[in-house]
């Protein structure tokens, strides 16, 4: 057994000549578990929101989806995007088209985004599942064109689910100057009609800015004849998307986009990160104040333990050997109060995902979810049981060093 290891396992679990020492060091180790438990329920609770925030998404957004590497649009019937459709993995393809425009409903507007879709939408995402109102999934029939408005942005028309007149629709012209002395000819204008529902994905980015209607209203709008803006893909039960992800980039090379739910809200996502590494820094400052109480310890017990350290260098340790004692005294009190730590916060994190214990408002409903979301990511485990360790191990080293040296 390594002796120095030895030497300080006996002092961290001896009864010490001063009970002082003994308070101090369980101080120390409390303050190093209250620090690490803090690390595992926040991070878990940012791992929470973000995973929440993902499953929203999954009502509208497609597994993946192939977009321009440069430029807005590319033709519907480029032969690399025909033999992804028909690859055998996928199930549902869908052409899409999106861009903005004005929308105007008897006098309110706003700037939204039309995202035209193919017949087969509905088949690719879980769309009629976030439908609200007494109508249906519908987007044309006949010459009819209809348009499906998120939440929030009918409450800023005031349309509602349903509205009986015509919603008008005006998009830049693409060619051709403006003429200044008849501003409206700029603009092309068209108009949707109502199916009787709106769409709510709980994230305002859709809710107040998107219209979802027929891919081809979108091409006369914007003319956009025979183009699309995207080809949004769902695979087959069991398929590996991260898999197929890696093999459609090497279909489409780069001339494409190939993107999965979480790059296509990557904005969204990396702010979350963002937020999280924030986080996780200025807990491990609070970590490393913690961690200087073992400091304390320490000084007390390597003055208690002086003329032991006598003994020890009449037996033949060196400065070096003796150094090393405290210092795995040191190490131990932050591995102890890592364990705890972690423990604590794990078992934190287990009552809160069963029983809701903090809660995001007094009444039921009134929040997506009633009480704080909560995910454990082993990785993030990892990480904190690695931070304690090298804080720990950072914040004794010279400090043991210099006192094993001046007192000793």
């Amino acid at each position: 057994m390594n002796f120095p290891f030895y030497i300080a396992r006996r002092y961290l679990f001896s009864k010490k000549s001063t009970h002082a020492i003994n308070i101090i060091s369980g101080i120390s180790v409390i303050g190093v578990a209250v620090a690490t438990t803090a690390l595992v329920v926040v991070l878990s609770g940012f791992n929470g929101f973000s995973d929440l925030v993902a499953t929203l998404f999954t009502s509208f957004d497609p597994q993946l989806k192939i977009c321009p590497a440069t430029g807005k649009t590319v033709p519907a019937d480029d032969p690399v995007l025909t033999k992804v459709k028909h690859l055998p993995q996928v199930e549902v393809a869908t052409e899409c088209l999106e861009d903005n425009a004005l929308a105007v409903f008897h006098g309110k507007q706003a700037m939204v985004t039309i995202k035209g879709v193919g017949e087969n939408f509905d088949s690719l995402t879980n769309i009629r599942s976030i439908l609200y109102g007494d109508g249906s999934y519908e987007l044309h029939n006949a010459n009819l064109q209809y348009g499906i408005l998120g939440i929030r942005l009918a409450e800023i028309l005031n349309t509602g689910a349903k509205w009986d007149d015509y919603l008008q629709i005006y998009a830049p012209q693409r060619e051709g100057q403006l003429d200044m002395t008849n501003p409206e000819s700029g603009f092309v204008e068209d108009s949707l009609l109502s199916p009787g529902v709106v769409f709510q994905v709980k994230q305002s980015k859709y809710d107040k800015g998107y219209i979802i209607t027929s891919l081809e209203f979108a091409r006369n709008l914007f003319f956009r004849q025979g183009e699309i803006s995207s080809l949004e893909l769902r695979f087959k039960q069991g398929v590996d998307i991260d898999a197929m992800q890696k093999e459609i980039e090497g279909v489409v090379g780069k001339k494409y986009k190939v993107l999965n739910r979480y790059e296509q809200q990557a904005d969204t996502f990396k702010i979350m990160q963002i937020e999280k590494l924030f986080a996780y820094v200025f807990l491990t400052f609070i970590l490393i104040v913690a961690c200087f109480n073992i400091i304390g310890s320490l000084s007390m017990l390597i003055i208690d333990k002086k003329n032991d350290v006598n003994t020890l260098r009449n037996l033949g340790a060196n400065n070096k050997q003796i150094a090393s004692i405290f210092l795995f005294e040191g190490r131990m009190i932050s591995v102890a109060g890592a364990v705890i730590g972690i423990a604590i916060g794990l078992l934190l994190c287990w009552l809160q995902q069963t029983y809701g214990l903090v809660r995001l408002g007094s009444s039921s409903g009134s929040f997506i979810i009633d009480a704080y979301p909560i995910s454990v990511h082993p990785l993030d485990i990892v990480l904190i049981f690695v931070t304690v360790i090298v804080a720990g191990w950072l914040a004794v080293w010279y400090p043991v060093r210099y006192m094993t040296r001046r007192l000793l």
